[in-house]
Order: structure tokens, then C-alpha cells, then sequence
């Protein structure tokens, strides 16, 4: 299902309830473990014309959705919305670059991504970005340091314009060869392939 020399990409934003999901369960369900690439849903919506169903009408029923996935997926605990959200996380995608830089973008994102649904705080605080750095025993000065570098926001801008022209349109996404699967709702389905 994959090319020999690619592995699966997991494209995620730290805002995304559905990411966050997925993020939980994506390790187990692919038979690959996949690169895990933090991108800005902000700028892949805004270049695809898209808007985030967290600013519609389809709010509410969309969160509640995704406190029965959660309880669904058996994940040990219920969904903490932070107040406010959606909120920007561009300071948090940045600290997720800089967390994949030195080895630790996966222990990074799932930290962040418990601070913000689990926990129920709000990731446009540098505080809690800084909270969940230091459960990856990321000091808490290289990353606030890293995240103002130009470095660290052209690789941010980089990634997210890439997925961008690979066809994605939303998080999670998961890329396997050229096919990408995007949703929640559609990893457990379509990520693993059917064993004969």
C-alpha cells in the first residue's frame, strides 16, 4: 500500500479536535508508523476556501460528535474544550516544528493536543505550549527561542504550503503513496489494508 521508500505522513494543526483523535489512535491503526508533519489549518483553509466548521452553524452538533468519538474509541477521557476555541495555534504549530526538529515531534503534538482536549487549555497561551514541552523535557527557553527564528516559521509555512499541493484540504490527513485519507471518520476504515 505504501512505496517501499515512503513512509505514511500524518498531517495535523494542534486546534483540531478530530486530529487529536486521530492522533490518539493513528500509531495502532496503521500498519506503518508515519511521519508526523504539523501544518497551519488556518492557511490550508484560507487557500482552499474553506472554513472551519467550529464557526458555523454545525458547532454544536460537531462537538458533540466528537465527544461520542472519543468516548467511542474508549480513549480514558472525556473531551475538554478550551475556552477560547477555536483559537490560533500558530505559536503552537511553530513549537511542534521545533518539537519534530529534535526528535520529539510526536511527544510533543500528543502532549499539546491532551493540554488542549483533554485538559481543556488553551493552546494560543504560551504557558501551556510550554506545559506540554516540558512532559517532553524540551527546555522551556530553546523552544520559546526557536519559535520567534525565521528557521523554525519558513519550515512551518514550507510544510503547510506542500500539503497543500498535494491535494489536502482539512486534518487529519493521512497520506500513504499518493492517496490521502482525511478524516477522523475514515482511518480505521480506509487506513488499513484488508488482510486476506
Amino acid at each position: 500500500m505504501t512505496n517501499s521508500d515512503e513512509r505514511p505522513v500524518f498531517y495535523f494543526d494542534l486546534g483540531s479536535p478530530y486530529a487529536f483523535l486521530a492522533a490518539e489512535r493513528v500509531n495502532r491503526v496503521l500498519v506503518e508508523l508515519p511521519t508526523w508533519q504539523p501544518i497551519l489549518l488556518g492557511a490550508v483553509h484560507k487557500a482552499t476556501g474553506r472554513a472551519s466548521w467550529a464557526l458555523g452553524d454545525e458547532r454544536e452538533d460537531g462537538m458533540a460528535e466528537v465527544e461520542r468519538r472519543a468516548a467511542q474509541y474508549g480513549l480514558g477521557m472525556p473531551i475538554q474544550w478550551p475556552d477560547p476555541w477555536p483559537g490560533n495555534t500558530l505559536k503552537a504549530m511553530r513549537a511542534a516544528i521545533y518539537a519534530s526538529r529534535i526528535g520529539k515531534g510526536q511527544a510533543f503534538a500528543l502532549a499539546a493536543f491532551r493540554q488542549a482536549f483533554a485538559a481543556g487549555r488553551d493552546l494560543t497561551d504560551t504557558d501551556n505550549i510550554l506545559i506540554a514541552a516540558a512532559a517532553c523535557e524540551i527546555s522551556p527557553k530553546a523552544l520559546l527561542n526557536a519559535i520567534e527564528t525565521e528557521s523554525i516559521k519558513q519550515e512551518l509555512k514550507a510544510a503547510t504550503e506542500e500539503a497543500i499541493n498535494h491535494g489536502l484540504i482539512g486534518v487529519p490527513t493521512i497520506k500513504i503513496g499518493e492517496e490521502l485519507i482525511w478524516g477522523d471518520d475514515r482511518l480505521d476504515h480506509e487506513a488499513v489494508p484488508d488482510i486476506e
